[in-house]
């Protein structure tokens, strides 16, 4: 057998590509995503109506909201952000299982008394609460045992208003599996039938290290987004990965063989829009990410923001993409070619904002140079402005495939 790559030329966006991707959305493409957090959520949905073959690595490093509550109490990984994917991904319809999709989808209400909602969580667990009757077995076994073991292991005074049932679901089989992610999330991604696969990008219970540009440093992804505390009080140089996060242990994270076989699978390999460092870097920060990355021969997009990101402080476009090439030369040595690591940069120029010391002509001819296409289309609708349209970017996508 020779291998043999073939390249072509693209036009963006293909009409004809996209309608054969509609046609047997089944047999579509393995577009393989890094990120985390809810901002692709939008573009997952959308996808499965082209594709069912996505591949979504996912940060485990969350540490604010309902996610911190479940770190602390059994010292996990962040779940919250890969029930959220795998239900972007879910065939919610008629004909997938749209009563277990609700169920993982409902949230105990905020404003119960804690005796209350523990009354709520047990007639769930027992299967007497409608939401779990009206689920057929062996389905409603398979979820009931898992919500059981939650409910075993939970810490008496554990909070649990607007607790997310879904991720009740999922930490119980975390704990009910010797602390592994990968069978509840397949049994999770089958019951509600995901149009992908969904992974954590590591199984381990870390958390985000920030180096900021005057000196200090700041642990926990909460603190770095600008949404449940304050924005970084100096712009952020480097990632890196905690074992605890009030204490700074640096400790460096090895991506699994079943991620790297994804990595190499991928007939592209996109960066995405989304928080910069606690979303995009993050993922690339286990060792081996990079060198999966560069030992796959298709093409490999970034996707910059458009709007602010708190976490993008300081930085204009280039230096967004001189961030991102040189976290993954961290791994792959950094006499790595760029077009080993990056080929094309998909933005919208007439529509979105970019923070660019030069012209958008300019810095396309000077990343030409250097190997990278930068490919200026209409991905911004009237309708999802100043946010990117989740048709035109999955058809831009589908389209260098």
């Amino acid at each position: 057998m020779i291998n043999v790559r073939v390249t072509r030329s693209a036009q963006v966006p293909d009409p004809l590509r996209i309608r054969r991707c509609q046609k047997t959305p089944e047999l579509g493409p393995r577009l393989l995503f890094f990120s985390g957090g809810s901002a692709l959520n939008g573009l997952s949905r959308t996808l499965q109506h082209y594709t069912h073959n996505s591949i979504h690595l996912v940060t485990p490093f969350d540490s604010g909201g309902s996610s911190a509550k479940l770190r602390e109490a059994f010292d996990m990984p962040a779940i919250g952000d890969l029930r959220s994917r795998l239900m972007a991904l879910a065939d919610d319809s008629v004909l997938g299982h749209p009563e277990v999709y609700r169920l993982f989808q409902y949230r105990l209400p905020k404003d119960d008394s804690p005796e209350a909602l523990q009354a709520m969580l047990a007639s769930l667990a027992d299967g007497t609460d409608s939401r779990m009757a009206d689920i057929p077995n062996p389905m409603r076994k398979l979820i009931r045992h898992q919500l059981g073991y939650f409910c075993a292991a939970k810490p008496k005074d554990f909070d649990l208003r607007g607790a997310s049932i879904g991720n009740l679901i999922l930490a119980g089989g975390y704990l009910n599996n010797h602390h592994n992610l990968d069978p509840i999330i397949f049994l999770f991604s089958k019951l509600v039938h995901v149009r992908g696969t969904v992974r954590a990008i590591v199984n381990r219970d870390y958390h985000l290290a920030a180096e900021l540009e005057n000196g200090e440093t700041v642990l926990g992804q909460h603190r770095m987004t600008g949404k449940e505390e304050p924005p970084t009080s100096s712009p952020i140089v480097r990632l890196g990965l905690s074992e605890q996060r009030d204490i700074h242990v640096p400790v460096t994270a090895q991506l699994r063989d079943i991620n790297r076989q994804l990595i190499h699978s991928a007939e592209l390999i996109c960066y995405p829009p989304g928080s910069f460092y606690s979303s995009l870097i993050a993922n690339l920060l286990p060792a081996g990410v990079g060198q999966a990355i560069r030992d796959n021969p298709n093409p490999k997009v970034f996707i910059p923001n458009t709007g602010i990101d708190p976490e993008q402080a300081g930085k204009t476009l280039e230096t967004l993409i001189d961030t991102l090439l040189a976290q993954l030369r961290r791994d792959t040595g950094e006499t790595t070619p760029t077009d080993e690591l990056l080929n094309v940069v998909l933005l919208d120029s007439q529509r979105g904002d970019y923070t660019s010391d030069d012209s958008i002509e300019e810095l396309a001819h000077r990343w030409t140079e250097r190997g990278v296409t930068m490919i200026d289309t209409r991905l911004i609708s009237e309708s999802s402005a100043p946010y990117y349209d989740n048709d035109l970017l999955a058809c831009a996508l589908l389209s260098l495939v």
